[in-house]
């Protein structure tokens, strides 16, 4: 049984690496997502979180050595829901946010699928 198409929606993308950011980035359009905006580094998230218009982003946890936490700021200031992609586990994330989902480096369209599935649900509701 395949999975019923989501309605679509527009993905904010924060990646470091460029090949893992491309997967991603081609598992989302194939979820039905659009792609945003991506960004491989905290400054160049930092502008794009504030005026990107997106339904949710995916956030690499350590991009080229920097935490996301300022560009996760911006992002839950904008009352935009987030996720965090991490190798890391939940004792990568910031104290702050480990309360947020958070994604287990290296993982499938399944996992993806529903882990936005569930953060938008979540969102929509606050």
């Amino acid at each position: 049984m395949v999975p019923a198409k989501p309605p679509g929606g527009s993905v904010f993308l924060v990646e470091d690496e460029a090949m893992i950011r491309m997967m991603v980035a081609d598992m989302l359009e194939e979820l039905g997502y659009s792609i945003a905006a991506e960004a491989g580094e905290i400054e160049q998230a930092l502008k794009l979180a504030q005026t990107t218009d997106f339904d949710i982003a995916i956030l690499d946890v350590n991009v080229n050595g920097k935490l996301i936490s300022p560009v996760a700021e911006v992002i839950e200031a904008r009352n935009r829901p987030f996720i965090f992609a991490t190798g890391y586990g939940t004792q990568g994330l910031p104290p702050e946010y480990r309360d947020r989902p958070a994604l287990q480096k290296p993982f499938q369209m399944e996992g993806l699928a529903a882990m936005i599935e569930r953060t938008l649900k979540g969102s929509a509701v606050a």
